[in-house]
């Protein structure tokens, strides 16, 4: 399963997210839910650090990936908005295999 995770603070302001897993829905290379996951992220990751140039950290490892905002950025929260809400679309359109959460910190 993919988890994606959205962070919050407690003014309601995006500070970044973090996805992991994989939707194991077909064969490596087949897997169009992973697919449409990994587009996601590197356009969200793309648009806010190279269209935007919002102070943004990436980590991109094995099988996760993290971004977080060092500096509350309007247009990078805007951005993260939109990727949560195509996460949570493409979890109806893949049920069971990508869990969205949003968590307050």
């Amino acid at each position: 399963m993919i988890t994606a995770n959205f962070f919050k603070n407690a003014d309601n302001k995006f500070l970044g997210f973090q996805i992991s897993g994989h939707a194991m829905q077909d064969e490596f290379g087949e897997d169009i839910a992973c697919a449409s996951v990994s587009s996601a992220v590197m356009l969200t990751c793309n648009t806010i650090t190279e269209a935007f140039k919002s102070n943004a950290k990436v980590s991109v490892e094995e099988n996760e990936v993290m971004l977080k905002l060092v500096d509350s950025d309007d247009s990078a929260e805007k951005v993260l908005l939109g990727f949560l809400t195509h996460m949570y679309i493409l979890s109806d359109e893949f049920p069971g295999r990508i869990l969205v959460k949003v968590i307050e910190k």
